[in-house]
């Protein structure tokens, strides 16, 4: 078994065209993350999870931003790829935790959608929770969002 963790943080965007994802759900109507990517920073945490405990470095190695060919990329494709290495390294997802920190939007209705999206799509449970940062600071004063996860992989055999 390996235990890996992984965080990430994106400011809002002032562009209002810019689409708001969030643990591989699209939060229609809300404004969205600023990122190379599509700034998914619950699936971008959980890449960094997993990566880190197949001992594959991070998020930023696989998929540089200074590489055009991920501008724009849906952090669906990259967590499908995050998988392959994953499994091509030996091991396989056996659960995931991940808890958003974001003042806005209310994600209350979205959790159970992106659990099931992100569980489906890495093969076992992924457990999505919500807190808020109780106005302190850059993500109290909802100037973004962050999240954190955890993994555990088991060897494959």
């Amino acid at each position: 078994m390996r235990i890996g963790q992984g965080i990430d943080v994106h400011r809002f965007s002032d562009d209002p065209s810019r689409e708001l994802w969030l643990g591989l759900v699209h939060l229609e109507g809300e404004t969205g993350l600023v990122g190379h990517s599509d700034a998914d920073v619950v699936t971008h945490a959980l890449i960094d999870a997993l990566l880190g405990a197949a001992n594959l470095g991070d998020i930023g190695r696989h998929f540089p931003d200074s590489d055009s060919e991920f501008a724009g990329v849906a952090s669906r494709t990259m967590l499908t790829e995050t998988l392959r290495l994953v499994q091509d390294a030996g091991f396989r997802p056996h659960s995931a935790d991940v808890t958003v920190v974001a003042e806005r939007p209310k994600l209350v209705s979205w959790m159970p959608r992106m659990s099931d999206q992100l569980s489906h799509t890495l093969g076992c449970v992924v457990s999505v929770k919500a807190t808020t940062a109780e106005g302190l600071g850059a993500l109290g004063r909802a100037e973004g969002v962050a999240a954190s996860a955890v993994v555990l992989l088991e060897e494959l055999s």
